[in-house]
């Protein structure tokens, strides 16, 4: 199946647990991370999630995945970011 249509047919969907643990599902790329920021793209726009001691948990690409720990001060999706090549694409030449 293209990335393209599968991405149209995955769920979206962000679950904050006491501002402490962030599952988001519906992510298609991961384009930079650090410990105040993450920004990555999903099926419904880019999604920006800003706080402090942020780490990813786990990222399953394939199932769409993203876990991530940290202290959650924002979620904002801000389809005016216009994001370079995939952090992951940048690393592993794919």
């Amino acid at each position: 199946m293209a990335q393209e249509e599968r991405s149209r047919e995955m769920p979206h969907s962000v679950i904050l647990e006491g501002r402490e643990k962030l599952t988001i599902s519906g992510v298609t790329d991961v384009h930079s991370f650090d410990e105040e920021q993450v920004l990555l793209e999903t099926v419904r726009g880019m999604l920006v999630v800003r706080g402090q001691g942020l780490h990813v948990e786990r990222l399953q690409l394939e199932a769409g995945e993203l876990i991530i720990q940290g202290e959650i001060g924002l979620l904002e999706y801000d389809d005016s970011v216009q994001p370079r090549d995939s952090l992951f694409r940048r690393i592993f030449g794919g």
